[in-house]
């Protein structure tokens, strides 16, 4: 009996290891891809739940979605994740192998290979002290930022000691790239502006004064587009000047607008779309959004990095 027991117990336990081993998919995978159009980077987000997977896309552009089309089976996934009417449907055909996602993207004729990797945990403690802040905008001149893609389709100046975007056009980067920091900025969004600032280059921070009815908290001022919602509903100031403090330490994110703490040290699970590349566990640069509209004002950008 007591053999029969100890048994028993082995066979459970084997069965219960069995049952819950996670699928070599699950996981955040990062995928740079190179296109005719230019470099591109994309996320997918693989939660394997009791053995039921859910699986979330983040597309070069736009925000973040559950991806309903697809079959998986081991370490093969299959999945669509765009088309529909008159497009034809872009299909991903991947296979994990350890801490890589390998396979192709086909669209209609063409097919491309794909490549991604495990998205880094990024688990950094928060650093014991802050050097002084520094600006990175000098109020005079562009020095210190350069326009993504054509300067000549770059609209952003320096007015009266203000980083202006006059019309729809270029993003704009800094030269600089940082890893953990504060960073500290002013803007003025007028009515119907959309813009963000980018946090290493793969973070948006959402920028604007559009009705709240055309989106949803997580794609509003101040949010982590498509991935964080501000926990606070703060009122809309078309055409006033707000201040930002926001500290990424790793993945973890605070935002502070006009001193209210509206997301509290939250985890950003991965890129947002408009993000330069998909390369999480090195420093970035900052940029701001100017190929949505134009129209928006910045002063007194500085940043603080950590004390070593």
């Amino acid at each position: 009996m007591r053999q029969f027991a100890v048994r028993f117990a082995l066979a459970s336990t084997l069965a219960t290891t069995i049952s819950f081993a996670a699928s070599p998919l699950a996981g955040r995978w990062n995928f740079n891809i190179t296109t005719p159009g230019g470099a591109r980077a994309a996320w997918l987000g693989i939660k394997d739940n009791g053995g039921k997977l859910e699986v979330w896309y983040q597309p070069a552009g736009g925000n973040v979605y559950q991806v309903k089309d697809f079959k998986a089976e081991g370490s093969h996934l299959s999945l669509t994740v765009s088309g529909g009417g008159n497009r034809p449907a872009t299909v991903w055909d991947l296979n994990a192998a350890g801490d890589k996602l390998t396979g192709t993207m086909k669209r209609g004729e063409t097919t491309m290979p794909l490549s991604g990797t495990r998205a880094p945990a990024l688990n950094r403690p928060e650093p014991k002290s802050w050097g002084k802040p520094e600006p990175i905008f000098n109020g005079k001149n562009l020095d210190g930022w350069e326009p993504i893609g054509d300067p000549a389709n770059s609209h952003w100046t320096v007015k009266d000691g203000l980083l202006v975007n006059e019309a729809h056009g270029a993003n704009l980067k800094s030269t600089r790239k940082f890893d953990d920091f504060k960073l500290h900025f002013e803007v003025l969004c007028p009515e119907h502006a959309n813009s963000g600032v980018y946090l290493r280059g793969r973070y948006e921070v959402q920028l604007e004064q559009e009705p709240d009815s055309s989106s949803p908290p997580e794609r509003r001022m101040g949010s982590i587009y498509g991935r964080i919602a501000p926990k606070v509903e703060m009122p809309r100031k078309p055409g006033q000047w707000e201040t930002f403090d926001v500290t990424l330490v790793g993945r973890t994110v605070t935002v502070v607008r006009d001193g209210v703490t509206t997301i509290d040290h939250q985890e950003i699970e991965g890129i947002t779309g408009g993000a330069l590349d998909a390369n999480e566990a090195e420093p970035g640069p900052f940029y701001i959004q100017g190929d949505h509209t134009g129209g928006l004002k910045f002063r007194d950008i500085t940043v603080a990095l950590p004390k070593r």
